[in-house]
């Protein structure tokens, strides 16, 4: 019989789940060869913007694979609608049968890409952070910031939005936990701060080289598609390290794919995070260090989330 795992206790079992440590293991299984991810499945629609991923995948000799839904339609809003939507499917690797259905909504691509983040920062951000910079004010804004408390935690935050409402609203939803600074451009982000995540779907890149202090980790979030590009290839160039979350995946899509294509960097300069996770000389060095680290969003962290999930709700159950 198939199980039926809705938002709240999604939410519920989660508190339950270290999603940070679940990650990092899901990128070295990645990296190591453990795992069978396919190629992206993508759906771009014009009217109203939108985009839905389909990313599926095994760990091998697991009980599971999974396949998952998720979308971003960022007229949302306007709705009143949260733009993440979609779901989870848990099928057994052995008899194909469906195990469990999770009605997320979204929110577990949200809580993994988030914890993507904070495993980032872990390995490649400099050892003091002065602020937090956060290009975006959406879910996954707000997400990031949050996340990035496990293992980078600062209270001093800068943020930029498209608008000047949305900037608002961040800081009036977050300023309880953060003190929280609203500038007017990107820029003037990357000024104040040496730990920047952007998180924005614009195709239009939002911070160049010479915006970029020296010792600046970047996790760049937003560019998951061939389209998007939040930072100018010369960001990439000038980065002493550039880390892919998939090698594969940021050729085809991603800041990396744009930097690449445009002739900014080769692909030899990129690491990917499950092999850097594993080798302290692939990690940052020193605080002086400008790295990047893009997550367009790899299969495996759906599967490590989704099983943890489910066996929780078993273990809770039995």
């Amino acid at each position: 019989m198939t199980t039926i795992i809705e938002l709240e206790e999604i939410k519920s079992l989660l508190k339950n789940v270290n999603v940070v440590a679940a990650m990092s293991e899901g990128f070295v299984q990645y990296s190591n060869g453990n795992t069978v991810v396919p190629p992206v499945g993508e759906l771009i629609f014009d009217n109203p913007p939108g985009d839905v991923h389909i990313k599926y995948g095994y760990i091998k000799d697991d009980d599971f694979y999974v396949i998952k839904i998720a979308s971003g339609f960022y007229e949302n809003k306007n709705l009143g609608l949260p733009s993440s939507q979609g779901m989870m499917l848990l099928f057994n690797q052995k008899t194909g049968q469906t195990v469990s259905v999770l009605l997320d909504e979204g929110y577990l691509t949200d809580v993994r890409t988030a914890a993507a983040g904070a495993v980032a920062a872990k390995y490649f951000a400099p050892k003091k952070i002065e602020a937090i910079g956060i290009l975006g004010t959406g879910i996954q804004a707000k997400m990031q910031l949050q996340y990035l408390q496990k293992t980078k935690p600062c209270k001093r935050v800068w943020v930029w939005g498209r608008t000047a409402e949305n900037a608002y609203r961040f800081k009036e939803e977050l300023g309880d936990e953060f003190d929280i600074q609203i500038t007017e451009s990107a820029a003037e982000v990357a000024k104040n701060c040496n730990l920047l995540v952007t998180t924005t779907p614009s195709e239009l890149a939002l911070l160049k080289a010479y915006d970029i202090r020296p010792g600046t980790h970047i996790t760049a979030v937003g560019s998951d598609t061939s389209d998007k590009q939040e930072l100018d290839g010369s960001v990439l160039q000038k980065a002493d390290i550039v880390i892919a979350d998939s090698i594969p995946q940021s050729q085809s899509r991603g800041e990396i794919y744009q930097a690449v294509s445009k002739g900014f960097i080769s692909e030899d300069k990129v690491v990917e995070l499950g092999t850097a996770i594993q080798n302290p000389d692939s990690q940052r060095m020193n605080d002086q260090q400008i790295t990047v680290v893009d997550l367009t969003g790899v299969a495996v962290q759906d599967i490590m989330i989704t099983t943890a999930v489910y066996l929780n709700h078993q273990e809770k159950t039995s």
